[in-house]
């Protein structure tokens, strides 16, 4: 468990293989509740490539010292990601 923000990642191991890539992550809020944004890959177990980008955003909460997820959401596509740059953006400019 992650004790500080900085420390919390999507990356995933299953033995010595690593089946999420993290690519890199914004953090969006700190405290005693933590947001932040992922891109990642998951490997593909037939080719052992990763795959396309992927985008999560993950909320956690920090209990006796150490960060816990408590929800995500995973955007599905990139042209789901693209969608809510857009929306977002007009939301903000208004």
């Amino acid at each position: 468990m992650a004790e500080t923000v900085d420390e919390l990642t999507v990356e995933y191991f299953e033995g010595e293989q690593m089946t999420v890539k993290e690519l890199d992550k914004v953090i969006l809020t700190k405290g005693a509740w933590a947001t932040v944004m992922y891109r990642y890959q998951d490997l593909d177990r037939k080719t052992g490539d990763f795959g396309p980008d992927k985008y999560t955003i993950r909320r956690y909460q920090k209990r006796h010292g150490e960060y816990s997820q408590r929800s995500k959401f995973n955007i599905s596509s990139r042209d789901q990601a693209s969608q809510i740059i857009d929306a977002l953006t007009k939301w903000t400019n208004d």
